[in-house]
């Protein structure tokens, strides 16, 4: 599923379906692509189960899938609480800091060359 959502012209036919389903061309137009790329790229998205699509004629229109990015989105969600439960434990067992002197080295360094 990432994989598809990795280019950027798939996440803009995903972004137009997301309002509803549309043919083809509808959402060749934003794109500066040909119909064929067009095609291979909505391949790639129905395989990776995010649209279907069903033909009437000669229009072929797709549509997103039922719940089709909540699998991606749980996903990230559980790699999110992971990610904070690990940074809370980090900062709770993160030694204290050191107290610095009142005066860095690099000014006392300064105030002996001024003598």
């Amino acid at each position: 599923m990432f994989h598809a959502l990795a280019d950027t012209s798939r996440r803009t036919m995903v972004d137009r379906l997301a309002r509803g389903p549309a043919s083809v061309s509808e959402l060749a137009l934003p794109l500066s692509m040909g119909m064929p790329a067009v095609l291979k790229h909505l391949g790639v998205l129905e395989a990776g189960g995010i649209v279907v699509s069903e033909k009437a004629g000669r229009v072929r229109t797709y549509r997103m899938t039922p719940h089709a990015l909540a699998l991606a989105e749980s996903w990230v969600a559980e790699r999110m609480a992971l990610h904070d439960h690990a940074v809370d434990h980090a900062v709770d067992d993160a030694p204290l800091p050191v107290k610095l002197p009142e005066r860095s080295l690099v000014a006392q360094i300064r105030s002996v060359e001024a003598r």
